[in-house]
C-alpha cells in the first residue's frame, strides 16, 4: 500500500483533479492515502478551479466541498512514498525543496507512459476548457494503467 502526492504549480487545477480520479480508485490501485499540493502555492488556500470541478463532475468524480488548495511542506517528504509532479518545472522546485534525508521517491506523474507522445500534464490555467478535458484524460489514462509496483517510479538522485 502507497501513500501518494499529486503536486502542481498552485494546487488548483492538475493536481486536485488527478487527487480526485485516485481517491475514486485508490483501493483498486493500492493506494492508502491520496492528497495533493501546489510547489508555489499561495499561503492563502483556494477551493478548485470551477472548471476543473466542472470536468470532474461530469465524469462523476469530487472532491470534498472543504477541499482547498496547499503547498507542499517538508513533512510532505516523509509522510508520502510517492511524490509525482506534473511537469518537470514542478519535479525540480520538489527536488530544491527536499530534505536532505527523504524516503519519497519523486518521479513525474506520466512517467512509464507509452504512445502518449508526452510525459508532463500540460497546465489548462490559462487554457480553453476542452484543456481540462485533455488533462483529465491524461489523469485517467494514468489511473488505467497506474502500476501494482510503484518502483516504476524510480528513486530519485540529487
Amino acid at each position: 500500500m502507497t501513500r501518494v502526492l499529486l503536486v502542481c504549480a498552485a494546487n488548483l487545477c492538475r493536481s486536485p483533479m488527478a487527487e480526485a480520479v485516485l481517491r475514486a480508485r485508490a483501493g483498486e490501485l493500492g493506494l492508502t492515502e491520496v492528497a495533493s499540493a501546489g510547489v508555489f502555492a499561495s499561503s492563502r488556500a483556494h477551493p478548485v478551479d470551477k472548471r476543473a470541478a466542472t470536468v470532474l463532475a461530469q465524469r462523476g468524480y469530487q472532491l470534498d466541498r472543504r477541499w482547498r488548495s496547499r503547498k507542499v511542506v517538508a513533512e510532505d517528504f516523509d509522510r508520502h512514498d510517492l511524490i509525482l509532479a506534473m511537469d518537470r518545472k514542478v519535479l525540480q522546485a520538489l527536488r530544491t525543496s527536499r530534505p536532505a534525508i527523504s524516503p519519497a521517491r519523486l518521479g513525474l506523474f506520466l512517467s512509464g507512459m507509452t504512445g502518449l507522445g508526452l510525459d508532463e500534464v500540460p497546465d489548462p490555467y490559462y487554457g480553453a476548457g476542452n484543456a481540462f478535458v485533455h488533462v483529465l484524460d491524461l489523469i485517467e489514462a494514468r489511473a488505467h494503467t497506474w502500476p501494482g509496483d510503484p518502483a516504476v517510479f524510480h528513486r530519485d538522485e540529487r
